[in-house]
Order: structure tokens, then C-alpha cells, then sequence
């Protein structure tokens, strides 16, 4: 079975590109490295999503974004922008592809104050005509597949996505994102998946909806009340990066099981050595910290037994051997088989 019958969802297309699962990792500032992403693309994600990345500060060689746009060994590589001037978009696009992206994001999302005082993020839906030129020249420079992430609008007063979505397909986009809020919103209350209905029936090219989906059953309920053709899963996957996998799976009529304890503790391990390998021991600790813990409460949530302290001193240990050895202690299949 290649697709939910129910759902009517399975492998879509971005322009040229199938994605062979319709479970999308979202991308998340601080979280969503090439380290975290391999993972979760092997384990089955139909697609990855890079950092947000500065487009001014991907053009001027700034090593920090060239890192969040790091995508050696992911396939296909996507990276997401950010940025409000067109020709620092058009450029960035530029520079990404030449280093190997194969679909380019604009970010018209993100809600946080820094990005929005920048005119950037989700502030664009203030102005969609100045939203229409960056698309347009991004599009332009562009000779791969651009995608827009938006959010329903600005404010309840203001739910332009549908428009901003019809605009983005005549300026050539091949597939959106939404997330079912406004930017007013912020991420407080609950995701708006019917509203996300109104923006599929505005376009002729992929929905992706996105907001509180971090189960299958989740996955289920949007894509009923929205009708999209895919969902994305964000902080959900922290610490469970097998998830996105499992959900697509699901969806076309497969399943792919938990991961044994002793595949758990390898994942968790190449997730932590890949982190050191990425940003150097010192900085890559500090990066590791956020995942260290979300792994120990992932691992208590299934039920496993993790000894006391475990998780205070996987966050505060410097000493890779010792974060090693706890994060093996976390798996234990004898302590899950006592719990």
C-alpha cells in the first residue's frame, strides 16, 4: 500500500522532486543541524528542513549560517531563508544551491521578535506585495524548486495565507507550508487545521500543514480537517528522531516499530559524537545539552527506568566518555522489562 486510502495522501511532488513519505521534519533554530538531520532522514522523514538561515549573512560567508545550511549527505538538501531585502534573497538562493540545495524555503513564519523587527519571518504577511518580491526574486534566481512556510496571517483580523499562498503558485512556488496559527499567536493555544483548508483549496500545488502535530494520530486529524498533502512534525521529534519516519510510514499503510533499546542508545550516541564532530567538543557539549535531555525524557515516556540523576548529569557533564556511558544507561531493556 503506497497511501493512507482514507487520507488520500502518500508520495507528493515538489516541482521535479518526489518526496517518498508525507511526514516533513520542520526546521527549528538551534535544533535542526546537519548532525540532527541525517538522523532523522535516514530513520525515513520524507524531507529535512534546514536552521533558519540569514540570507544577508549566507551571502557575506558568515560560517555560523553557512553551518545551518550544511547538508552533506542529506538528499535531497533543503534550506530555508530568511531575509527581507529581494536581492539578498536572490543571492543566498544562489549561494545554497551551488553548495548542493535542491529546494529553497522562504521563511514567512517565524514569529520571534529578532526576526520580525528585521521585517523578516512573519512579519511579510503584513505586506504581501513586498512578500511577492522577495518571492519573485528568489524564484528567479533560483533553478531549483522554492517553497514558502507561512503562518493563517498576522492577527485573527488579518488570515491572508490563501491569498499569500495563490500569489506565492503564480510566482512560481511548487508547495507551502502552513502553520495553523497567526503570528499573534505566537505558539499559545492550539493549531488551526481546518483553517488550513481554506489555503489547499486556493492553490494547485502541495499544502504542507504544520502546528501540534506530534503523533500518528495527530497526523490523522490534520490531514482530515485540512486536507493537505502532508504534515510537518517539529519539537515532537526532539529526542524521538525515529518519529517523522514512523508517522509517514503509517500513513501509507506501513509500520515501523519503536526502535530496539540497543539501536535507541546507537542513535542517541551518533547523535551526540556527530554534534562534537560538527562544532568542536567545547561549543558542540553546549549544542548537545537540549537533546541529551529531551532523549532521557523520551526515553522515561516509553517507559523506561533511568537511574537517579542520570538526566542531571547527561546535561551538566563535559566529559564525553561519561555522557556516553549514561546516555547507554538510558535503554536498559532489564530496567523497562522491571518498570
Amino acid at each position: 500500500m503506497s497511501f493512507d486510502q482514507k487520507l488520500g495522501v502518500g508520495s507528493f511532488s515538489i516541482g521535479p522532486l518526489r518526496v517518498e513519505s508525507p511526514a516533513i521534519l520542520a526546521p527549528l533554530s538551534g535544533v535542526t543541524d546537519v548532525a540532527y538531520r541525517r538522523i532523522v532522514k535516514r530513520l525515513g522523514a520524507g524531507l529535512v528542513v534546514s536552521e533558519m538561515v540569514a540570507s544577508d549573512e549566507l551571502v557575506q560567508g558568515s560560517e555560523e549560517a553557512q553551518l545551518r545550511a550544511e547538508g552533506t549527505g542529506i538528499e535531497p538538501h533543503v534550506v530555508q531563508l530568511a531575509g527581507c531585502e529581494p536581492r539578498w534573497m536572490a543571492e543566498a538562493a544562489r549561494v545554497a544551491e551551488a553548495a548542493g540545495a535542491r529546494i529553497i524555503d522562504i521563511n514567512m513564519g517565524c514569529p520571534a521578535k529578532r526576526v520580525i523587527g528585521g521585517y523578516a519571518g512573519s512579519a511579510l504577511m503584513r505586506d504581501l506585495d513586498h512578500a511577492a518580491r522577495l518571492i519573485e526574486a528568489t524564484v528567479e534566481a533560483a533553478s531549483v524548486p522554492v517553497t514558502v512556510k507561512m503562518r493563517l496571517g498576522w492577527d485573527h483580523d488579518t488570515i491572508n495565507a490563501p491569498e499569500l499562498a495563490r500569489r506565492a503558485q503564480g510566482l512560481g512556488v511548487k508547495a507551502v507550508t502552513v502553520h495553523g496559527r497567526t503570528r499573534q499567536q505566537f505558539y499559545k493555544g492550539k493549531a488551526d487545521w481546518t483553517a488550513i483548508a481554506a489555503v489547499v483549496k486556493a492553490v494547485d500545488i502541495p499544502v504542507i500543514a504544520n502546528g501540534d502535530v506530534g503523533s500518528l494520530a495527530d497526523a490523522r486529524h490534520c490531514l482530515r480537517a485540512s486536507g493537505a498533502s502532508a504534515v510537518m512534525i517539529g519539537r515532537s521529534a526532539v529526542g524521538r528522531p525515529w518519529l517523522v519516519g514512523q508517522v509517514g510510514a503509517a500513513l501509507q499503510g506501513m509500520t515501523i516499530p519503536d526502535p530496539e533499546p540497543e539501536e535507541m542508545i546507537e542513535i542517541a550516541v551518533e547523535h551526540y559524537e556527530g554534534l562534537l564532530s560538527l562544532y568542536g567538543e567545547k561549543v558542540g557539549i553546549r549544542h548537545a545539552r537540549k537533546h541529551l535531555a529531551a532523549y532521557a525524557d523520551a526515553a522515561l515516556a516509553s517507559g523506561f527506568q533511568i537511574p537517579a540523576g542520570v538526566r542531571a548529569a547527561l546535561v551538566t557533564s563535559e566529559e564525553p566518555r561519561i555522557v556516553t556511558a549514561l546516555l547507554r544507561s538510558l535503554y536498559s531493556r532489564q530496567d523497562r522489562e522491571a518498570a
